[in-house]
């Protein structure tokens, strides 16, 4: 047999190009484990394995000793079985949103996983380094200067007390990060709280998150609690729950259902005020309005550059942040709030950003759709883009999710700047555009023109009776307007509903037989991986 060397040659360098990749042939059947690790090319290996498997790794040992220490860490992973399942297999989350990228694509994606990476291990370092469940019942000082709250209540409400009062979502680590990083982590929490008489039809999120409390996983971390009833009535239920298990004081702010009503924004205004007031007393701590200021310019800041970044992801094809990465890690910073890694993240973004528009560098160069997700995404798939992109070139531009709180807040003066913590805390995820209205879910026309996307992946959340209650409205609007629509059925964090199996089969059938396209890896079209993580 004789060999091309100079291909060989290219192949060592640069990786094989994409249609000889054969990613599908480096999976372990089931479990979507490699049998060996991705060839990129001998620059964009040696980076991978240095500046993301290596140095990742490096720097979660260093987060949980900074944060919390190994000895609170080692007791949470004894007592809390989310941690192990998560913390463990959290590189192969990395592998699995970045599989089969190259160069500035890979980098830039890279670094957004790094600060999702460390914010997490903030958060559940602070639960433990508070939790008094590992002490035998005992407060330390930090539990008595944390407030715990919904993951749907936005972090930028506690920033008056930013120094004095760590914040700390309840579910945001044990149940929503959890299941991006491993499918069957939630799955045993959604059983328990039927197991206790609830009906299995309400939206799977609030069940896992009750189910925490249910099977007494959730540390016992802050003196008090605010909660929400964002997005449904499903998530009312999920306070009331937690409140009987809680058992401490609670503030409930909830969101309301209607849109765009001055009515509405001035409820929301006194609600955000009657949560500060609830927080001064239960604390002793007075509202600080300098170190709110400081807080929102600085998340501001964030903001001005994501918009930078929607303006390359819109107008060129430089952008160099694959679909995964980008929701993720713009739902995770807009929704928490504030910390000093997202600025560190921005700005290795922004010289990857700039170099690709300066050098006009294309990190999707097989791109044959341009996507816009919309709706509510399938938490146990969150790197299905990846693996479309790879196996059919759909380049998913932008996420509904993303665009949410698409604004910034005015810090001129304290009515100018309630005024805008108001609309923000009503664009809540799954709030503006998934339950906010026709206008704000039919926004979709608008941001497909906006990102020149000529398809949407939408998603469809079985047990969102908001979402299901539109489904006819957008067939006919695809239909009117000649839009290409893959409908991805799914149960957010329920792997079982709808595996991934069956959302890959979704895809493949639509791409053969409406878009009579052939696949660029034909080893990604069948593959079994219903016992991956």
């Amino acid at each position: 047999m004789k060999y091309d060397m100079k291909a060989l040659a290219h192949d060592f360098w640069y990786g094989k190009p994409h249609q000889e990749r054969r990613l599908g042939d480096l999976y372990i059947d089931k479990t979507g484990l490699y049998k060996h690790r991705e060839w990129r090319g001998f620059p964009d290996t040696m980076y991978y394995f240095y500046n993301i498997w290596l140095y990742n790794y490096a720097h979660m040992v260093m987060d949980v000793v900074r944060y919390g220490g190994l000895i609170n860490f080692a007791k949470g992973v004894w007592r809390y079985r989310w941690v192990g399942q998560t913390y463990l297999p959290v590189l192969h989350w990395f592998d699995r949103g970045m599989e089969g990228m190259r160069g500035e694509g890979l980098k830039a994606s890279a670094w957004h996983y790094r600060g999702m990476v460390n914010a997490t291990i903030f958060q559940f370092q602070r639960m433990f380094s508070s939790d008094a469940n590992l002490r035998g019942g005992k407060k330390n000082y930090r539990w008595h200067h944390n407030v715990a709250h919904n993951e749907t209540v936005w972090g930028g409400v506690f920033y008056p007390w930013h120094g004095k009062l760590t914040n700390v979502p309840m579910e945001m680590i044990p149940y929503f990060v959890t299941c991006h990083v491993n499918s069957h982590t939630v799955l045993n929490y959604i059983d328990a709280v039927q197991s206790i008489g609830l009906p299995g039809d309400p939206c799977p999120m609030c069940q896992a998150e009750a189910g925490l409390f249910v099977l007494d996983d959730m540390p016992d971390y802050a003196p008090i609690v605010v909660t929400s009833n964002e997005a449904c009535d499903a998530s009312v239920a999920t306070s009331i729950l937690q409140d009987w298990f809680l058992d401490k004081p609670l503030f409930a702010m909830p969101q309301p259902m209607q849109f765009d009503d001055p009515l509405l924004k001035k409820h929301c205004r006194d609600e955000i005020e009657q949560c500060w007031k609830f927080v001064e007393e239960q604390t002793g701590i007075p509202f600080d309005w300098n170190s709110l200021v400081k807080c929102i310019e600085s998340q501001n800041e964030l903001m001005k550059f994501e918009w930078e970044k929607w303006d390359v992801a819109a107008k060129t094809n430089y952008y160099p942040v694959n679909g995964v990465a980008q929701a993720l890690y713009r739902i995770y910073q807009s929704q928490f709030g504030d910390l000093p890694v997202w600025h560190e993240v921005d700005g290795h973004v922004r010289k990857i950003l700039n170099k690709c528009v300066k050098k006009k560098i294309n990190s999707f160069p097989e791109t044959r759709h341009r996507v816009l997700a919309w709706s509510c995404a399938p938490l146990y798939y969150s790197n299905w883009c990846t693996w479309a992109y790879n196996c059919w070139g759909l380049n998913t531009v932008m996420n509904m999710d993303s665009l949410m709180f698409n604004m910034t807040i005015r810090t001129d003066s304290y009515d100018h700047c309630l005024d805008d913590m108001a609309q923000y805390h009503m664009w809540a995820p799954m709030r503006r555009m998934a339950v906010g209205g026709l206008h704000h879910i039919f926004e979709c026309w608008k941001y497909m023109e906006e990102f020149n996307c000529d398809m949407v992946m939408m998603y469809d959340q079985l047990q969102c009776k908001g979402m299901q209650g539109v489904h006819g409205l957008f067939e006919d609007e695809f239909r009117d307007r000649n839009i290409h629509a893959i409908w991805m059925p799914h149960a957010l964090p329920d792997s079982r509903t709808v595996s991934r199996m069956e959302i890959r089969q979704i895809i493949n059938d639509y791409m053969t037989t409406v878009m009579h396209e052939e696949a660029l890896d034909p080893t990604l079209l069948e593959f079994d991986d219903s016992m991956t993580w």
